[in-house]
């Protein structure tokens, strides 16, 4: 495997990784920072390293990695620029789990491609298990982003005691 291709697997497997906890945690109402970084960047670097590949012509993964790179753009300003205040925070939970979406489905796609076993089942990716599975993953990342875009709200401040000074 040469270099940019190892370094483009990694930076998708991370992101996939920590984008998975990163919507764990948004449907749980929990904000985890530094893995919500690693996983916008790791997912950034990974449509940007998909354009330093030789081909000479546009192919579907360029399509999926500018459609990618706008909807993490939009994440990164909810993130960086509005610090998720307000319906910023909704706009972050529905774009970085479409940005999730998009790195895994780019994810089957590959392993259809390259694991024999499954590549014999559908050899030129329009055959019924490729399908199947491309729509299992579309209903539950639908899902996903449904139960992150309601569940990951702003924290409730916990009320105060104020002690008198006697």
């Amino acid at each position: 495997m040469d270099p940019l291709t190892l370094i483009h697997v990694i930076l998708s497997l991370v992101g996939i990784a920590a984008g998975l906890v990163v919507v764990a945690a948004m449907i749980a109402g929990k904000n985890l920072v530094s893995m919500n970084v690693i996983f916008l960047w790791t997912t950034v670097l990974t449509s940007v390293t998909g354009y330093f590949f030789r081909v000479h012509k546009v192919l579907p993964s360029h399509i999926v990695g500018a459609i990618s790179l706008v909807l993490l753009a939009v994440a990164l300003y909810a993130w960086y620029g509005r610090r998720l205040a307000g319906g910023w925070r909704r706009t972050y939970a529905i774009t970085a789990v479409l940005a999730l979406y998009l790195n895994c489905f780019v994810l089957v796609v590959q392993l259809f491609l390259k694991v024999p076993a499954l590549h014999a089942l559908a050899p030129t990716g329009t055959e019924t298990p490729f399908k199947i599975s491309q729509l299992v993953l579309l209903i539950v990342f639908l899902v996903l982003t449904v139960s992150a875009a309601i569940k990951f709200r702003e924290p409730v401040a916990q009320p105060t005691t104020r002690s008198r000074a006697a």
